[in-house]
């Protein structure tokens, strides 16, 4: 039986795992209740420079509501963190912090827009809607290429007509997988109801998907075990908006068809794909040739550190299977 050997012991500047998340994501987490689940994903990553964690209440009404809220806002902060209170979910792509970010991973747990009357009244479903509509539509311009934005919901009725996934093509997303959320993933996140005088008490998780959503832009993404067919037949009207496929398509049809060859003369051919492209690029009006060229490199770059982490994490996961 094979066996993917993985280093135990991570060195400081190495990726680390959680789940769908990894340390060299750009995170924005939206409505942090008591900032635990932004806590979970820093203690596993040994920091969270790269976290950005939000909730719509002030400092002091968090403190407040939640007995653990300043000790975890604490230990955050001296982890890199940074953390901002009174965002909007419908309108924080408008905060002065955040209006020019772009993050990989945009994630929103349990949106509730307040216990406002029974959950199955329908215009009190329609609340709902419009909390997440507005989240979705704010977080579908703010997201990096290949980024994705996260709703953990529950399914059971009569929260499964919330229709997370019409939300979401509302705003220009696609759904990319729906999968099961299991809140033992992440040690330490505590699930707060937020209203009410309750608003420090847990609520009743049953059923509960996580909603993985990218731009309809962005090309079709099949799980990470699965090659992407990135072809010049396929360079249709959702791939024209993204220059690097147009400019370097001819280099993701070589990485396609070559997949898993290690023949001398790829290296070659490679470097002849990457030439095709500057003199496309340099072709393209209004543009900076050398640094927009130099620009789409580094997004190919960070398109393939991104595969790698994914396959990485996939076969750790299939390993662990088997060693069970």
């Amino acid at each position: 039986m094979w066996r993917y050997e993985e280093q135990t012991v991570w060195s400081k500047n190495e990726m680390k795992w959680v789940k769908h998340y990894n340390s060299e994501n750009e995170i924005l987490l939206v409505g942090e209740g008591d900032f635990s689940f932004g806590l979970s994903l820093a203690t596993a990553f040994g920091s969270a420079t790269n976290i950005v964690a939000t909730s719509l209440d002030s400092y002091d009404d968090l403190i407040k509501k939640y007995n653990g809220a300043a000790t975890n806002l604490l230990i955050l902060h001296s982890y890199g963190a940074q953390l901002l209170h009174g965002v909007d979910a419908t309108k924080m792509q408008f905060h002065p912090y955040l209006q020019n970010r772009k993050f990989d991973r945009i994630i929103y747990n349990f949106p509730h827009a307040g216990f406002i009357g029974l959950e199955n009244d329908p215009q009190v479903i329609e609340i709902h809607r419009n909390l997440v509509r507005g989240f979705l539509k704010n977080a579908s311009c703010m997201l990096r290429f290949n980024g994705e934005v996260h709703v953990t919901h529950k399914t059971t009725t009569p929260f499964d007509s919330w229709n997370i996934e019409e939300l979401g093509t509302q705003s220009s997303l696609q759904l990319l997988e729906c999968v099961k959320f299991n809140i033992q993933d992440y040690p330490g996140y505590n699930n707060k109801r937020g209203d009410g005088k309750r608003s420090d008490e847990p609520f009743p998780l049953r059923k509960c998907n996580t909603f993985k959503f990218v731009l309809s832009s962005n090309l079709h993404h099949q799980n990470p075990l699965q090659d992407q067919e990135i072809t010049s037949q396929t360079t249709n009207a959702r791939q024209v908006m993204n220059p690097v496929f147009q400019i370097f398509r001819e280099y993701f049809d070589h990485a396609r068809l070559t997949y898993g060859i290690t023949d001398e003369y790829l290296l070659s051919n490679v470097r002849n794909m990457l030439a095709i492209g500057f003199e496309r690029c340099k072709a393209e009006d209004g543009v900076d040739p050398l640094n927009d060229y130099i620009n789409h490199l580094k997004e190919i770059q960070y398109m393939s550190k991104l595969r790698i982490a994914n396959l990485r994490n996939s076969l750790l996961e299939v390993d662990q299977r088997y060693a069970l």
